[in-house]
């Protein structure tokens, strides 16, 4: 195992359900009670540190990263030497006593800065994908694996896609007009990275540690509509889970010098304007290199993402002079 410090880089992963009860969409997943949920976050190797929640949808702030939970919709994303995707045979065993069967699954990860630090099954891709085609359910028969490559030799975006062809049933909500949006920072500017560490022996708890940094560096004002839930660690890190109606947004930062990183991730629209959110979100970090990821939901024709928001992702990452990453449709 090689010399490392804390891994940034975040695994991903995203699960949909559906179920003949139309009921289900209603709390479905958000059924699952708190134990349960620790049960899952205990196989990843995590715990929660703060949670909120809305009429849509629950957030909770990890210990490495964060967890949304959705009724028929979960996102799980951890950093770290985490194992994600062990999560998956337990969500799928809760899922399954709630009527719910796994329609959709998505796993996605940037290139590791520490990957010799990883356990398996995230030793390498390969083993990801193997770990996956064994755990997934056989009637997620359509899947793919893809490395994509980026203008930087030393990044890859990694994807795992699985579907069955069942889009269309009657009870799978999709709506085509919102996509993900994940940005990974890495080299942040030195002066805005020393935000992120706790001051020693200040009394302050995670919580309003957490508020103080989200005020100081203006996180708070790339939403201002949103309901933000956040968390300091100690003796620095930051996390935090934003929450705007139905749609979500998150930031994780590890501030080291060396191997400093952080990640924005938010579900958007293509009506958005996505070139004054990637500003901002640049301005607070200011990192070196910046890559862009964007996946979407196309299930209707009469709609192109790929016209209606790459125009706006390229300008606005050459606009803050960074390298622009991998784009992949599910």
């Amino acid at each position: 195992m090689d010399v490392s410090g804390f891994e940034g880089f975040e695994k991903r992963l995203e699960l949909h359900f559906f179920g003949d009860d139309p009921e289900i969409f209603t709390l479905g997943l958000r059924k699952i009670d708190f134990e349960s949920i620790q049960q899952v976050l205990e196989a990843v190797q995590c715990t929660v540190v703060s949670a909120v929640g809305n009429s849509y949808f629950d957030a909770y702030v990890l210990s490495e990263s964060s967890l949304f939970v959705y009724p028929t919709k979960i996102i799980i994303k951890t950093c770290g030497t985490t194992q994600l995707l062990k999560s998956i045979h337990h969500m799928l065993h809760f899922a399954h006593h709630l009527g719910l069967t796994l329609c959709s699954c998505l796993y996605t990860r940037g290139s590791f800065i520490f990957p010799k630090s990883q356990p398996f099954p995230h030793t390498s891709f390969k083993d990801e994908v193997t770990y996956l085609e064994d755990t997934i359910p056989s009637n997620l028969c359509h899947r793919k694996a893809s490395i994509m490559p980026s203008k930087s030799s030393s990044h890859s975006w990694h994807v795992f896609t699985a579907n069955h062809y069942s889009v269309s049933h009657p009870h799978i909500p999709y709506d085509n007009d919102i996509f993900t949006m994940e940005i990974c920072m890495t080299e942040l500017d030195p002066i805005l990275a020393r935000k992120f560490f706790r001051r020693n022996r200040d009394g302050t708890t995670g919580d309003s540690a957490g508020k103080e940094m989200t005020e100081l560096t203006g996180i708070n004002e790339i939403n201002p509509n949103a309901v933000i839930c956040d968390y300091a660690f100690e003796p620095c890190g930051y996390s935090m889970n934003g929450m705007d109606g139905e749609r979500y947004s998150t930031i994780h930062v590890t501030p080291e010098d060396g191997f400093s990183y952080a990640s924005f991730e938010c579900a958007g629209s293509f009506n958005d304007d996505i070139v004054h959110m990637l500003m901002k979100v640049v301005q607070i970090f200011r990192p070196g290199t910046m890559s862009i990821s964007t996946t979407w939901n196309e299930c209707n024709n009469e709609i192109s993402p790929e016209k209606c928001l790459k125009p706006e992702v390229v300008a606005a990452a050459e606009a803050a002079k960074v390298e622009e990453g991998g784009k992949n449709d599910r």
